[in-house]
């Protein structure tokens, strides 16, 4: 099957200390059987078939870098991936992660022994020997972390991961985990309404080598213009499955921005998505990011960005309509 998008080179950038070379653009597979890690949500999102087409046409774009974790659907997302790599014969990069527990009332956490097995079943569930990027999902405040560190660090010297990284860390824990060992890759929400990284976090990471990767860079789809002022929230959209962590939206000096953000998508004859998008690859300290599109046809904002990238005083009155 082939999809409406065309090819793009997309650049390839090494996470921090090690050895593996990834593209900035990654998909993201958390709505593969599920939404996000949220166990009252396992079982929904897209199903196989929508799945296993949206990994044919990111293939087809050139994207050749998967992003999950063990808890997305409770595992069926891992799977999924697993199921369509050995249906098509084609092994992308991999990225996955841990903390979240796999169901209501499971375990959670990144104690040594948990982190193994969480390893072990996911390398299971993917159907490979190997993941060239494994992140704690979270950071765990009953896990010291040196703990966390020699943990990734054996697993590492065993070859079952290729770079080690962390997710969902503010400055503070970042720091910390530092202290403690080398980490080569952080995985942050940031975008044009979420820029609260740019504050600590954004120079940590470049002036310790971290490599910083974003997600969720449309904001659970704001910054697509699907939510309106006055309008009912779209169905099925992240507004009516998990609003809380967009609440904040609500306002008008959000709308505000969005409205003039549109204009200046529509003065370059490109989405609001992908000029969003564009504004974060355009930025160097931005390693990579996570892309989660619920159809083949949502990847056509990544081929936009690629395509309209962005000089440094352009990104600069971009963000500043956010201010």
């Amino acid at each position: 099957m082939r999809s409406n998008v065309t090819a793009a080179v997309i650049e390839a950038r090494t996470l921090g200390r090690s050895e593996v070379t990834a593209p900035r653009v990654v998909l993201g597979c958390g709505n593969f059987g599920g939404v996000g890690s949220s166990p009252e949500f396992f079982g929904r999102g897209l199903d196989e078939a929508a799945a296993f087409a949206v990994m044919d046409a990111a293939w087809e774009l050139g994207i050749n870098h998967f992003d999950t974790a063990d808890a997305y659907g409770g595992g069926r997302s891992e799977t999924t991936i697993g199921n369509w790599i050995r249906s098509r014969g084609q092994l992308p990069l991999l990225t996955t992660k841990t903390y979240n527990p796999m169901a209501v009332g499971a375990d959670h956490g990144l104690a040594p022994e948990r982190m193994t097995r969480q390893l072990h079943a996911s390398l299971a569930r993917l159907g490979v020997e190997r993941v060239d990027l494994y992140l704690t999902h979270e950071f765990d405040p009953d896990v010291a972390p040196a703990a966390v560190v020699a943990t990734l660090e054996r697993f590492r010297d065993e070859g079952l991961i290729g770079a080690v990284g962390v997710s969902n860390y503010d400055a503070a824990q970042l720091r910390a985990t530092l202290d403690a060992g080398p980490l080569d890759a952080i995985q942050n929400s940031y975008s044009l309404l979420a820029r609260g990284d740019e504050a600590e976090v954004l120079p940590l990471c470049v002036r310790e080598g971290v490599s910083y990767t974003v997600y969720s860079p449309l904001a659970g789809g704001w910054l697509t213009g699907k939510y309106r002022r006055g309008s009912d929230f779209p169905a099925g959209s992240r507004m009516t499955q998990r609003p809380d962590p967009y609440a904040d939206f609500l306002r008008d000096e959000v709308y505000d921005a969005l409205e003039r953000l549109e204009a200046l998508a529509d003065a370059r004859a490109i989405s609001m998505a992908g000029l969003s998008l564009s504004w974060l690859l355009s930025n160097p300290d931005v390693c990579a990011v996570v892309v989660g599109p619920g159809s083949p046809a949502q990847l056509e904002p990544v081929r936009e960005a690629l395509a309209n990238p962005l000089e440094r005083a352009e990104r600069e009155a971009i963000a500043g309509v956010f201010s």
